[in-house]
């Protein structure tokens, strides 16, 4: 099975944040933007954008003249004691954060191993998660998570995937045919929010944007009631712009 890779915004800004990231720890006792500026390359408006998203996440911190160090976040991911319970948690106070600006309940979810996982999630009464009334391994048909990481597949990983879960209907609106469920995934564009409009739920809405690290296809996703389906494509637009956090985390 192999990946199209389309580089998103959010890759390129993973790719400036790991620059200034490794410039930062390679001068350990502090560096200022201009001097950052100078050897990332990066022009200033950008780097000041990428240094308030690493303020945010704790990537890195200002010492009391203003230059730039390693903050708590970077350290803890740097250090191989630990490191899957500090991604684990780093991944979930940024998914708490993407909850509460968008308003949705929020969904981290990799293709692994050909089956669909959901490995984090962030809800709260007033953003309940969906219901998985059908295993999402067994739904990837009809739900915008499985969409948007089948669409992040290679042609024969997507019939691989049909084959071994064939689709089943579960509302009204669900594609049942291979043929035309293969030919909307080739048309999706790859940087493009999948949508879910009641396929898997009648009630729910959701949206899920790609989310590709290394040679795991992944996504984040988002749930909304139908009577917020008018809100759908405003908060997947906001949660493709920021997805270079959790992207990030999953890189260092």
């Amino acid at each position: 099975m192999a990946l199209r890779h389309e580089p998103t915004a959010s890759y390129h800004s993973v790719q400036d944040a790991l620059r200034v990231l490794e410039t930062v720890a390679r001068r350990g006792t502090g560096i200022n933007e201009t001097e950052l500026a100078r050897e990332t390359g990066i022009a200033t408006e950008r780097l000041t954008t990428l240094l308030r998203m690493l303020r945010r996440e704790a990537y890195v911190e200002q010492i009391t003249d203003g230059a730039y160090v390693a903050g708590a976040a970077f350290t803890r991911l740097g250090s191989a004691d630990g490191h899957r319970q500090a991604l684990r948690d780093t991944l979930q106070r940024t998914l708490d954060r993407l909850r509460d600006s968008v308003g949705a309940a929020v969904y981290l979810s990799r293709y692994v191993d050909g089956e669909v996982s959901v490995t984090q999630y962030a809800d709260s009464p007033a953003t309940p998660k969906v219901n998985e009334w059908v295993d999402f391994r067994h739904s990837a048909h009809a739900t915008a998570v499985g969409k948007s990481l089948l669409t992040q597949l290679d042609h024969e990983g997507r019939r691989d995937h049909l084959a071994r879960h064939r689709p089943a209907r579960l509302t009204s609106r669900t594609i049942t045919s291979d043929r035309l469920l293969l030919s909307k995934l080739a048309a999706q564009p790859p940087t493009a929010p999948v949508l879910d409009l009641q396929e898997y739920a009648v009630g729910t809405v959701c949206a899920a944007v790609p989310l590709t690290a290394g040679s795991t296809a992944g996504c984040l996703a988002l749930s909304l009631p139908l009577e917020h389906a008018h809100r759908l494509r405003r908060a997947a637009d906001a949660l493709n712009r920021n997805a270079a956090p959790v992207l990030l985390s999953l890189a260092i």
